[in-house]
C-alpha cells in the first residue's frame, strides 16, 4: 500500500515538473532541446500522410455512399461490429420498378418488353456496383483505416514518449545549472547522464518507426492501384452492359415504328389524329416491284433471306425501299444496286 502511494506521489512529482518545464517553455523562460532536423521533417511527413489519409479515407466513403445518413449508420454498425440490413442500390431500385412497370403495361409490347430489359441492365449494374465497392471497401478503405488507427496510433505513442523524454531531459539540464553543493551538482550530472541516454534511445525509436512510413506508402501506392483497377472494371461493365441495353432497344423501337406504320396504312373512318412519324413509303413505279420513287433506310440488324424473292441484308448499309401493292404490311421491297428482294420492316430504319 506504501508503495502504491509513494509510486503515485512520485507520478504526480513527475507529471508536474513537465507540466511546469512546458509551460516556461512555451513563456520563453526556459531552454527547449530541439530535436535534430531530420527527425523534425520526419514527423512532420508522419502527419501529412495522416491528415491526407483521413482526408481520402472520407471523400472514398462518399463516392461509394454518397447518402450520408446511410454512412453514419453502416459506421455504427461497423463500430459495433455488427451486420447491418442489405439494401438494394439506387439501380437496383430503379431496375424493380422498370421491371414491374414493363409487366404491368403488358411484356408482349414493344413498350413493355423495353421497360424489362432497361429494368434487368439496371439490375445488372447495380450487382456491378455492389461489387465495385466491396472491391474498393477491402482494397482501399480498409488498409487506409488500419494505418491510421494502428501504425499511427502507434508513432504518436512513440512520440509523446519522445517529447516527454525530452521534457526530462530539459528538467534535468535546468537543475544542473541551479545545483550549488558538490553532492547536489552529482545527482544532476548523474540524472542528466541517465534522461540524456533515455532521451536518444527514444528519439531512435521514433525515427526508425517514422522512416517506415515509406514502406506504408509503398503499401499504399499498391492499395490505390487495386482500387483503380477495381474502378476500370465496373466502368468497363458498365459500359458494355448499356451498349448491349442500346442495341436492344433500336429493334424495340423499330418494331414500335412498323406498328404505327402499319396503323396509319389502315383505312379509318375516326377522326384524324396526330400523324406518325414514320412516313408512308410510296409504291413503286418499277417493273417487278421496287425503283424510283423509294426511300432510303438504313439495315439496323443483319437479315438473311429465307426465300429466293428475299434480299440478304447487314447492319449498317442502306438500301432502297419501297411498298408493292398487295405485299403484306410488314414487308417491304428493297434495292441495292441490282439486287432487288423483300425484307422485313422491322430490320430498317427510315433516314428521309
Amino acid at each position: 500500500m506504501d508503495f502504491t502511494v509513494k509510486r503515485l506521489a512520485a507520478d504526480a512529482g513527475t507529471f508536474l515538473s513537465r507540466a511546469v518545464q512546458f509551460t516556461e517553455e512555451k513563456l520563453g523562460q526556459a531552454e527547449k532541446t530541439d530535436l535534430d532536423a531530420h527527425l523534425e521533417n520526419l514527423l512532420t511527413r508522419a502527419e501529412c500522410t495522416k491528415q491526407w489519409t483521413e482526408k481520402i479515407m472520407k471523400q472514398t466513403e462518399v463516392l461509394l455512399q454518397p447518402n450520408p445518413n446511410v454512412r453514419i449508420e453502416e459506421f455504427l454498425y461497423d463500430k459495433l461490429e455488427m451486420k447491418g440490413p442489405t439494401r438494394p442500390s439506387n439501380h437496383e431500385q430503379l431496375g424493380g420498378c422498370m421491371i414491374d412497370s414493363g409487366h404491368e403495361l403488358g411484356p408482349g409490347t414493344a413498350y413493355g418488353s423495353a421497360l424489362i430489359k432497361c429494368g434487368e441492365t439496371e439490375r445488372q449494374i447495380g450487382g456491378a456496383e455492389r461489387e465495385f465497392v466491396q472491391r474498393s471497401t477491402n482494397s482501399l478503405l480498409v488498409p487506409f483505416r488500419n494505418f491510421i488507427e494502428g501504425d499511427f496510433k502507434t508513432i504518436l505513442r512513440e512520440q509523446r514518449t519522445l517529447q516527454n523524454k525530452r521534457l526530462d531531459l530539459d528538467i534535468a539540464k535546468s537543475r544542473l545549472k541551479k545545483a550549488r553543493l558538490a553532492e547536489a551538482k552529482s545527482a544532476a550530472e548523474r540524472e542528466l547522464r541517465m534522461t540524456q541516454s533515455e532521451f536518444d534511445r527514444q528519439a531512435e525509436i521514433t525515427r526508425l518507426l517514422l522512416e517506415g512510413l515509406s514502406s506504408t506508402n509503398a503499401y499504399h501506392l499498391r492499395c490505390l492501384n487495386d482500387f483503380v483497377e477495381a474502378q476500370t472494371t465496373y466502368y468497363a461493365q458498365c459500359q458494355q452492359y448499356m451498349l448491349d441495353l442500346q442495341k436492344q432497344l433500336g429493334s424495340f423501337a423499330s418494331m414500335l415504328s412498323s406498328n404505327n406504320h402499319h396503323q396509319t396504312s389502315l383505312p379509318s373512318t375516326s377522326v384524324p389524329t396526330a400523324t406518325s412519324s414514320v412516313m408512308p413509303i410510296p409504291p413503286s413505279s418499277g417493273q417487278g416491284g421496287g425503283g424510283s420513287g423509294g426511300r432510303q433506310a438504313r439495315v439496323i440488324s443483319d437479315y438473311s433471306a429465307a426465300d429466293s424473292d428475299e434480299l440478304t441484308m447487314t447492319a449498317d448499309e442502306v438500301v432502297t425501299v419501297s411498298s408493292v401493292p398487295g405485299m403484306d404490311s410488314d414487308w417491304l421491297m428493297a434495292e441495292r444496286g441490282s439486287e432487288k428482294g423483300k425484307v422485313p420492316i422491322r430490320h430498317l430504319e427510315m433516314l428521309d
